[in-house]
């Protein structure tokens, strides 16, 4: 499971899904929920100029002397991006004071953090390609491309040691949480340990909890009260984990068109998705229908025509229409958890694009 949230997130994920200008500051092709920041005359000029501060300083951040580490340092991000994590910060600061120059540098930590999770899950995955672009490690190997996620994660450290031991102290907690729902995923449940509750775990902290930290910058930064600043984290947990969950779904229904992901990927190499848990657990509990599903997953699936026989078996069974609903609640909760907030574009924007990553109506 990748969580990319291009992540988890990253698995691959939001960024996979919703697709947004790669040019710096194009407001109008924000994502669905976002594109209404476009139309307010005031909120729509600051975010677009932020976007592209922030671009420009990540370019600036990852720059380097060495030419190799260079190249493959900018492979990333000249593969373009959706930037959703930084354009959470700077939304975010939009409930307090926007101008602040930590705000855009907190926005271009999180990005960077972001992209250094890509080049190890690609190694660790075997993607062969992200963004369209083949990965780091299919060029230069999975050592170079580990030790250029490093390299990364190192630029990271340095910025947001700039901003302060608050600052500090969210991004050690975070990059805690996205390696151990790394090494939890890798290793899988517990003995004992359900399956659901697992999964879940692994997907809060691998998505969920660098779009909680995305927020959470933003906020502080803007000098917002710590209500707010509470409410942008228990917001970005709950989208981050809502995203996954429809990701799950879409690979099993067919929306190549709409994800960019073929159907399938993830039922041919055995990650146990939302769909395919509820399935076997349905399967446990003495559903004939399900069973028979199971099996047909547990089956050869490397010709064309086996999977496509395994992706219409799931995604006719009811238990795919449960997943959706499990999505669904998500989202819900996440809209939720803004009620706080003052009523306004930021609000609102927030809540459409929650229910956006659900829908997936792009």
């Amino acid at each position: 499971m990748t969580q990319s949230f291009d992540s988890g997130w990253a698995s691959a994920g939001l960024d996979s899904a919703l697709d947004t200008a790669d040019t710096p500051g194009d407001a109008l092709r924000l994502p669905p929920g976002f594109a209404l920041i476009a139309e307010d005359p005031e909120l729509g000029p600051s975010v677009s100029s932020c976007l592209a501060e922030v671009e420009k300083q990540l370019r600036n951040a990852i720059a380097s002397s060495d030419p190799l580490a260079d190249a493959t340092s900018r492979h990333l991000v000249e593969a373009g991006g959706k930037r959703i994590r930084p354009l959470l910060t700077i939304l975010a600061s939009h409930l307090g004071n926007p101008t602040r120059a930590k705000v855009v540098q907190a926005a271009v930590v999180v990005e960077l953090t972001h992209l250094a999770t890509l080049y190890h899950d690609d190694v660790m995955d075997s993607a062969p390609y992200r963004r369209g672009a083949p990965t780091a490690h299919e060029v230069w190997g999975n050592s170079v491309a580990i030790l250029t996620g490093d390299l990364i994660f190192a630029r990271a450290s340095i910025l947001v040691s700039e901003l302060g031991g608050e600052a500090l102290g969210i991004q050690a907690r975070t990059f805690e949480r996205l390696c151990l729902g790394q090494l939890h995923e890798t290793v899988g449940p517990r003995d004992g340990q359900d399956a659901l509750e697992h999964y879940l775990s692994v997907i809060a902290d691998k998505t969920g909890s660098l779009v909680a930290a995305s927020g959470q910058l933003g906020a502080l930064f803007a000098d917002t009260p710590r209500e707010v600043i509470d409410v942008m984290v228990a917001y970005g947990e709950k989208v981050g984990v809502a995203f996954q969950l429809a990701d799950d779904v879409i690979d099993v229904t067919g929306l190549k068109v709409k994800s960019g992901k073929a159907p399938g990927t993830d039922l041919r190499e055995g990650v146990p998705t939302l769909p395919v848990i509820l399935l076997r657990r349905a399967a446990a509990a003495g559903d004939r229908s399900a069973a028979d599903v199971v099996a047909l997953l547990d089956g050869d699936l490397s010709s064309d025509e086996a999977l496509a026989a395994a992706v219409a078996a799931v995604r006719e069974h009811p238990q795919t229409r449960e997943a959706w609903a499990v999505a669904q609640q998500w989202a819900d909760e996440a809209v939720a958890a803004l009620a706080p907030l003052p009523d306004g574009v930021v609000k609102q924007a927030l809540a459409s694009f929650a229910q956006a990553v659900v829908s997936r109506d792009v």
